[in-house]
């Protein structure tokens, strides 16, 4: 399952490579990219929503939303 986040914050590729290897660590995550442009963030594999938010907090930023894929 892939599933997509609108977070607030983004806006550099320093914020992507935080936020990447902050989200990589949980357990079930197989794929992270961070869009920069769009400040989006798709998560890939069967970890749970609540372990995803809460890697993204931990890396400093805020999901707006999620975004279903």
């Amino acid at each position: 399952m892939v599933r997509t986040y609108r977070v607030f914050g983004i806006s550099c590729d320093h914020c992507k490579q935080t936020i990447e290897s902050q989200v990589a660590t949980v357990d079930g995550v197989r794929l992270v990219e961070v869009d920069v442009e769009h400040k989006t963030v798709r998560v890939g594999g069967d970890a749970s929503q609540e372990a995803i938010r809460a890697a993204i907090a931990e890396a400093g930023y805020e999901v707006a939303q999620s975004i279903s894929s």
